[in-house]
């Protein structure tokens, strides 16, 4: 087991780089063909480049997400015991929830209405609802969890947890880990396909209220790995004879996970993944955060002044990136600058204002209790 007072570099590390890999994936979907239909700040320039590398990005920053918050969970416990857990869960999830919820919620929905009555070049979601915009009976926007989908499950995760430990049903898991890791390599991902074939890919952000099935197989498995990961500190080891394989491996069901989104055609966009796909997913899911993981303990697991402050800073920067960034972008549409200006500029702006902020309002403040 990982002691519990060792301070955790590799995991603080790979927790802040997962925060920045998700505010550069949220301003690249400005300029990615594929999410041109539907995303509000879908700008008239668009590279297939972007594709190429969001869903890299798209197909690992979570699973790590929940990969290192029920290892967390899992070091909580063994260091302070199961009502520190809980405490902690109410105060560092469910009440920033609580509060952040209506303010990006309201935050989010303005600036749509703005920029649907304001940007010359909308983009096609901003045309549709500036259409709706102009009808009698204008329908409200269906309410959903935005970016804050993450807290939500991550609640959903802690109340789960509970129970399976209640019932000691860790015990599984942990016979799992002592055997060869090609336990997990294959069954993880074979366990995880019906999941993703009964969404589209890539996989949606569960934001709906009601929670998703699908999501809570796919995050939740990542969140008990993690927990076996933190009960057997040595399990990150027996990967090494893989890892050049996984990383291959990698790299071709990358290639075609690509080459088959390419050849679905307009309506299949929209539908259910297909079983190849949802299979190349989960394979990519599981394999991506594994080397994430592997790479972060054997390059990451020392001090750094910088990447421990970026960590510090990452609760912060995840709950306002998205007003921000979507606020930048819709001032930038109008703009006729190349898209690799206008990507630089809305993401440098975006986490320059959350780090600032992060800094004048939380770091020295009571609120650093809560979202620092």
């Amino acid at each position: 087991m990982q002691d519990a007072s060792e301070r955790l570099h590799y995991m603080d590390h790979l927790r802040a780089l997962a925060m920045l890999a998700g505010v550069a994936f949220h301003a690249m979907l400005a300029y990615s063909p594929l999410m041109h239909p539907i995303f509000p700040t879908a700008d008239r320039q668009m590279s297939p480049a972007v594709d190429g590398v969001a869903w890299a990005l798209h197909l690992v920053r979570m699973p790590l997400f929940f990969l290192v918050a029920g290892f967390f969970a899992a070091w909580v416990i063994a260091r302070r015991g199961g009502a520190a857990l809980a405490r902690q869960r109410v105060r560092r999830i469910l009440l920033p929830f609580l509060v952040a919820w209506p303010l990006v919620w309201l935050s989010l929905s303005a600036g749509v209405v703005w920029a649907a009555e304001n940007v010359q070049h909308p983009s096609p979601l901003l045309a549709m609802v500036r259409q709706w915009l102009a009808m009698p009976d204008a329908p409200d926007a269906p309410l959903g969890t935005a970016h804050l989908w993450f807290l939500y499950y991550l609640l959903l995760f802690a109340l789960l947890h509970w129970v399976a430990r209640t019932l000691e049903a860790g015990r599984w898991l942990d016979a799992l880990l002592l055997r060869s890791p090609l336990w997990i390599l294959l069954g993880l991902p074979l366990l995880l396909v019906p999941a993703l074939a009964s969404v589209t890919a890539p996989h949606p952000a569960p934001e709906s209220v009601l929670p998703q099935f699908w999501a809570l197989v796919y995050y939740g498995a990542f969140f008990a790995l993690g927990t076996g990961v933190h009960a057997r500190a040595d399990w990150l080891q027996t990967l090494r004879p893989f890892v050049p394989w996984l990383a291959l491996a990698c790299g071709v069901a990358y290639v075609a996970f690509l080459w088959g989104m390419k050849q679905r055609d307009a309506a299949a966009a929209y539908a259910s993944a297909s079983w190849p796909l949802a299979a190349l997913e989960a394979c990519l899911g599981v394999w991506g955060t594994l080397l994430c993981l592997w790479a972060g303990q054997r390059l990451l697991d020392r001090p750094s002044a910088v990447m421990r402050y970026l960590a510090q800073s990452a609760y912060w920067t995840y709950l306002l990136h998205l007003p921000l960034l979507f606020a930048i972008q819709y001032l930038l549409m109008d703009r006729d600058w190349a898209w690799p200006l206008k990507f630089v500029v809305g993401l440098g702006a975006t986490l320059g204002l959350c780090l600032l902020t992060y800094q004048v309002f939380v770091r020295h403040t009571p609120l650093r209790r809560f979202v620092g």
